[in-house]
């Protein structure tokens, strides 16, 4: 903020803090992108208001300092019953946050001030003119029109600015410049206000007297009363006979816009004066609202581990990586941290790798480190490239692979238990490197998941600073951001000590904690038996990568631009002018104002051109609509997949090798990505095609092992319900069994159609979709949906019986469970908000569900990898339910046998699993 001229600094200053003008401030200042948590919760105004204290704190550190807040009813509802009768009523996010807000006033020991039956406005008019009178100058925070009564020699009003409490837009307004916004000084507002009323509050006001009216009266003749004394003599009829007429409502406004200076509350300074902030109880508010920023900014008070003596040891010989190797083979763990030079493992150079088996003890090995480039001048003498000088050379270790870093090398492969972050990576990047990592035994991100899966964000710096109020060097430290950062091999290796010795470091203090809690929680089963081993596999599957077929991709290609030719030349011929496709504005203009179609639903920024309205259009008969759907699928494919695949291809391997990721989903569903092999679409038939082009290596096939209808049949087995239970069992069709129980008809007289439908109702079940949801998947009203849902539930009472169990226990307890102990908390389901509570809701009946049945499949995936060792055979890929394997022609049958027998196997319930194989020359073969 920048000094206010308004303020003597030689005196005292009271800040007072219109606590609920702020607060909706910071609120409104995120409604486009509000701030949430994990959970759903709207965090965007103790955000704000968070932000703004620090600021005001830090900046003007203000002698006394009070946040005043309404209590109540006030006299001036007795005045005029229709008081802000008229008032939007507060949005029910805000209104969840406010005992939130209040922890972060009370965090920062802003004391909270209330009369009871008085509004904020008359408390802080009291309180200001108490400190006037003891020599206190005063800062209203507010943006409040009303304060500019309030204006004097020693008191000032601060408007925080419509961009919010974090906001740029503030202005500061004290005597010299209070007319200016008003047009009135500030003994005169009361006045001004009077005649124009406030449509916010139901102040009246005078009918017909606007902002420029009102300066003018009041400058001809004064206060309202001498304005209404006078009024004959106003030449405009208008203005003078709505004076006449509206002289008591205007008489009636001033009392109400009048801010009192009688308010019961007296001036304790001693009360207010300014406390440093209680920064172990903020930060842990900012854990739970995950503020990880301002986390940072307010570092906690030392703890036990803040304590620990640090050392960390740059390894410059070989000679000495040889001798801490030999210490460390006796330790029980070892952290182990590789740096490389991409994200991407499979891309990635060694630059160094970091160790520790004792807290605060690590060392780091520079493998990689280079010589920054060198930046020369006009004269092509060398100039400073980053820091001191330009280095000449960099003494790095030899390579790992080197004979003598054998150490090293028997270290990491030997069956000391090593733990770390993102541990797949190191695998990876290591065995790339010439090493081999074995028993990785516990990655801290993903203990984290398993604890924590709705948590954004489970990197070791956050965690370290969570867990162990300790600060992290971060990357960013050591390279820098934005255009200024610096690839992490040209930063000198002395430089990177810090950051890499850290990871390790931090890494093992935090695994014992996270330990403690996994066994308090139960999750270490989950974690021990279905996680950790499931790392070394994802590290095969990306590692092993899966080819394409180049030349399919350049004829789809070149088919799909040409398709996108002709309907971009069909689109203009009907329009009858070249239109930018790709253009929302033009989208608007020529669907709504060249071509008059309706509109059915509105952005901030005009009509809706999104899928779901082209869609509608598109039914009612409408061609351009159609192609537009069209010509952005066609263009979706194209950029996503057609022509950005081939590009990803490893020049090394000459395969796609996507990342899968643990810790994402909070379902605990895997996820897929650079490049997102999970989402590759099928609903489309050129989508569909996009498959072909995934093929197997000379003297294989593919092998697609999907479980079928797994969900259900979790489903079956959680609910008990009969019906499912034995539908499954003797392995009938599950979805014509609902049918003929939903339509009372024999089995055999189930029409497709009826199927269809009874799918579509087992699934909507599963996701907890209501009979809105429904009605639009069906096509049906939602009179009739409702009734199929009733019938549903009639027929398979286990079902529902389950359901409201699910609900239930997510109510009573805060989460709900898979059958592997995976949780997921629901905070939700307890909300006042009737749209987040029927989230809550949902995911309370979804989620052990489907989370189930992403544990089967990892645990099926773990045994595979066991089984499939002595085969020439190996697993490519994960889509949820689905493996796709690449297996030797002379293996297949026994390979087939296997996976059906793993994956079957996999998990025991109370109704049978089983598996689809399909067998191909590409990955759509397997499915057609």
């Amino acid at each position: 903020m920048p000094e206010p001229k308004p303020l003597d600094p030689n005196r005292p200053t009271l800040f007072l803090l219109d606590g609920y003008a702020l607060i909706y401030r910071a609120f409104f200042a995120m409604i486009s992108r509000p701030l949430t948590t994990s959970s759903g919760e709207n965090t965007s105004a103790p955000f704000g208001i968070a932000r703004f204290l620090i600021r005001i704190l830090e900046d003007y550190q203000p002698a006394y300092i009070g946040a005043v807040f309404d209590a109540g009813d006030s006299f001036r509802t007795e005045l005029h019953a229709e008081y802000k009768a008229t008032r939007e009523k507060m949005p029910d996010e805000l209104r969840a946050s406010l005992p939130r807000c209040r922890e972060i006033f009370e965090g920062f020991r802003v004391p909270v001030i209330e009369a009871d039956g008085w509004e904020a406005d008359d408390v802080i008019g009291t309180l200001a003119a108490g400190a006037e009178s003891q020599g206190l100058q005063v800062v209203i925070v507010s943006g409040d029109k009303d304060f500019y009564q309030l204006i004097r020699p020693g008191t000032v009003l601060l408007n925080p600015g419509r961009g919010g409490p974090a906001g740029v837009e503030e202005e500061w307004v004290g005597p010299s410049n209070a007319a200016d916004r008003l047009g009135v000084p500030p003994e005169r507002v009361t006045d001004y206000l009077a005649l124009l009323g406030d449509v916010s509050d139901n102040v009246p006001g005078v009918r017909g007297i606007g902002k420029k009216t009102a300066p003018q009266l009041i400058d001809r003749f004064g206060g309202l009363e001498s304005i209404l004394e006078h009024s004959e003599e106003i030449e405009a009829a208008r203005i003078r006979q709505a004076l006449q007429n509206g002289a008591e409502a205007a008489r009636l406004s001033k009392q109400l816009v009048t801010i009192r200076l009688d308010a019961p509350v007296q001036l304790e300074l001693d009360d207010l004066a300014r406390e440093q902030p209680d920064r172990e109880r903020l930060r842990q508010v900012f854990l739970d609202l995950e503020f990880h920023n301002l986390l940072r900014e307010f570092a906690p008070q030392e703890t036990e581990e803040a304590g620990v003596e640090e050392s960390y040891e740059l390894v410059r010989t070989a000679e000495r990586a040889a001798e801490i190797a030999k210490e460390l083979a006796g330790s029980d763990r070892l952290a182990v941290k590789t740096l490389g030079t991409s994200a991407d493992p499979m891309r990635a150079d060694l630059i160094g790798l970091a160790l520790a088996a004792e807290p605060g003890r690590s060392f780091y090995l520079p493998f990689g480190h280079r010589p920054p480039a060198v930046v020369r001048d006009d004269e092509g003498n060398p100039m400073l490239a980053l820091g001191d000088a330009v280095a000449e050379e960099v003494p790095n270790l030899p390579p790992l692979g080197a004979p003598e870093l054998l150490g090293v090398r028997e270290l990491l492969a030997s069956g000391v238990d090593k733990l770390g972050e993102d541990l797949k990576y190191d695998l990876l990047l290591l065995e790339k490197s010439g090493a081999r990592l074995a028993n990785p035994g516990f990655d801290t991100a993903i203990a984290s998941y398993c604890l924590d899966p709705g948590r954004r964000e489970h990197s070791l710096e956050l965690l370290a600073m969570d867990r162990l109020s300790l600060k992290l060097v971060a990357e960013m430290d050591v390279r820098g951001t934005g255009r200024s950062a610096v690839p992490l091999e040209e930063v000198p290796e002395e430089s990177v000590l810090a950051f890499a010795g850290g990871l390790v470091d931090f890494a093992l203090r935090l695994a014992g904690r996270l330990e403690e809690d996994l066994e308090r929680h139960a999750m270490a089963d989950l974690f021990k038996r279905i996680e950790m081993p499931l790392v070394p596999v994802l590290a095969e599957l990306e590692k092993t990568g899966i080819a394409i077929d180049a030349d399919f991709f350049d004829a789809m290609q070149t088919r799909i631009e040409r398709e996108l030719g002709l309907v971009r030349d069909e689109i203009q011929k009907i329009a009858g002018e070249e239109v930018n496709l790709r253009s929302v504005p033009q989208m608007r203009e020529l669907l709504f104002e060249k071509l008059g179609l309706p509109v059915t639903k509105r952005t901030k920024t005009g009509p809706s051109t999104d899928e779901s309205v082209l869609e509608q259009l598109a039914a009612a008969g409408h061609d351009i609509p159609r192609l537009i759907l069209e010509y952005r699928e066609l263009d979706k494919l194209n950029s996503t997949y057609v022509a950005k695949l081939p590009q990803l291809v490893n020049p090394e391997t000459g395969r796609i090798h996507t990342s899968f990721n643990q810790t994402v989903a909070a379902t605990g569903r895997l996820s897929s990505s650079d490049p997102n092999l999970q989402n590759i679409p099928i609903r489309s038939p050129l989508g569909r095609e996009i498959r072909k082009g995934f093929v197997p290596a000379p003297g294989y096939v593919f092998v697609g092992a999907d479980y079928s209808q797994v969900e259900l049949r979790v489903m079956a087995h959680l609910s008990g319900d009969p019906a499912f239970v034995s539908a499954f069992r003797e392995d009938r069709d599950i979805h014509r069994e609902t049918a003929a129980l939903i339509f009372d008809v024999a089995s055999e007289r189930v029409t497709p159609e009826m199927r269809d439908r009874a799918k579509t109702i087992n699934f909507a079940t599963i996701y907890g979709q209501g009979p809105v949801a429904l009605a639009a998947q069906l096509g049906i009203s939602r009179r009739e949906a409702s009734e199929f849902i009733e019938q549903y539930f009639e027929r398979f009472h286990g079902v529902r019986a389950y359901l409201e169990q699910m609900k239930d226990q997510a109510r009573d307890r805060g989460f709900v469970e898979t059958l592997s102990g995976r949780r997921r908390y629901i905070p939700e389901i307890r909300s006042k908000n009737p749209g987040m509570r029927g989230f809550g809701e949902r995911t309370a009946t979804n989620s052990p569900i489907q989370g189930t049945a992403a544990d089967l499949i990892k645990i099926a995936m773990i045994r595979l990898q066991r089984c499939l060792a002595p085969l020439d055979a190996r697993m490519l890929l994960q889509v949820h339910d689905e493996l796709l394997l690449e297996v030797a022609e002379h293996e297949l049958d026994e390979t087939c046998r296997v996976v059906r027998q793993e994956m079957e196997g996999a998990m025991t319930l109370d109704v049978p699993l089983k598996v689809d194989l399909g067998i191909g020359a590409s990955w759509y073969d397997c499915k057609a």
